[in-house]
């Protein structure tokens, strides 16, 4: 199981999905025929500088939601929790909830 924040555009957005790799100091590039990906995978990147970014500028609607989740589970595995069943079996069910498996 791996965790990872990315944002996908259009390949023509590549000089902006750049700038983001600068302005957060982490991250990699992943570039197709047709879009331009920007992913985070580490752990402390993650909750280091992706989770306070979108603190200090909040996300409004349902995507907030996605947000908690996605904090809650960052921090469990930042803590080590994801290394026991206990840990394992409450980030399998976070994620159930998650997207379309979210009940409003």
């Amino acid at each position: 199981m791996r965790l990872f924040f990315s944002i996908t555009q259009h390949f023509r957005d590549e000089e902006l999905i750049r700038s983001l790799v600068d302005y957060l100091g982490c991250g990699n590039i992943y570039i197709t025929k047709k879009s331009v990906e920007y992913k985070i995978s580490k752990i402390k990147d993650l909750t280091d500088k992706i989770l306070p970014f979108f603190y200090k500028y909040n996300i409004l609607g349902i995507k907030s939601l996605y947000y908690k989740d996605f904090k809650k589970i960052a921090f469990l595995i930042k803590n080590g929790d994801h290394l026991t069943a206990e840990g394992l079996n409450q980030i399998c069910k976070i994620k159930t909830g998650m997207n379309r498996g979210r009940s409003m």
